[in-house]
C-alpha cells in the first residue's frame, strides 16, 4: 500500500526538516550557476524559524517526511510574493511543485490584505523552474544581473490568471 503526498501549512517543528530540504535541493542550483554561497545554502534554522512566523510556508508530506516546501507572503503593494520552493530530487517531475505553487496562490488569495497579482524569480539557467512557472501562467516580467554568471528572471501572473490556470 503507497503513501498520498499531502500538503499543509508548516509548523515550528517542521523547521529543520524544511532547511534540511532546502540544502538538499538547492545543491543543483549551486552547482549550476558554480556557486555554494547561495542564501538558500547559508540560512540559518533562526531565520528559517522567523520566516515561519511572519510569513505564509507549505509543506508537503509523504508521510512524516517533508518532501516539499513553498514560502509566500503578500507585499505592501498586495503583490504575492512566491518563493523558496523546492521540491525532494526524488518527488519531482509529479506535479507536487504545480500543487504547492498553486496552493500558495490560494492561500495568499486567502490573505487580509487583498492580492492584485504574484510575482516570483528565478535564475536564468533553471530552465526547469522556468518551463514550471511558464505553464503556471506566469510570464516573464524583468531580468536583474546579479553577477557575470547569475541573472534573476522576473515573472508575474495576474489574479483572474489564477482561475484560469486551475
Amino acid at each position: 500500500m503507497g503513501m498520498s503526498v499531502t500538503t499543509s501549512i508548516a509548523t515550528e517543528a517542521d523547521a529543520e526538516r524544511i532547511l534540511k530540504l532546502q540544502y538538499l535541493c538547492y545543491q543543483s542550483e549551486a552547482e549550476l550557476y558554480g556557486d555554494w554561497a547561495i542564501e538558500p545554502l547559508t540560512q540559518s534554522l533562526d531565520s528559517l524559524s522567523a520566516e515561519l512566523k511572519d510569513r505564509h510556508v507549505l509543506v508537503a508530506r509523504l508521510g512524516d517526511e517533508v518532501v516539499g516546501s513553498v514560502r509566500g507572503w503578500v507585499d505592501a503593494d498586495g503583490v504575492g510574493r512566491i518563493g523558496r520552493l523546492c521540491v525532494h530530487p526524488r518527488m519531482q517531475r509529479h506535479g507536487l511543485g504545480t500543487r504547492l505553487v498553486r496552493g500558495m496562490e490560494q492561500r495568499l488569495a486567502e490573505d487580509e490584505r487583498p492580492v492584485s497579482g504574484y510575482r516570483l524569480f528565478t535564475g536564468h539557467r533553471s530552465l526547469g523552474n522556468l518551463r514550471l512557472y511558464e505553464r503556471l501562467g506566469y510570464r516573464r516580467t524583468d531580468v536583474e544581473e546579479v553577477s557575470t554568471g547569475l541573472s534573476f528572471i522576473a515573472m508575474e501572473k495576474s489574479v483572474p490568471e489564477l482561475a484560469a490556470t486551475a
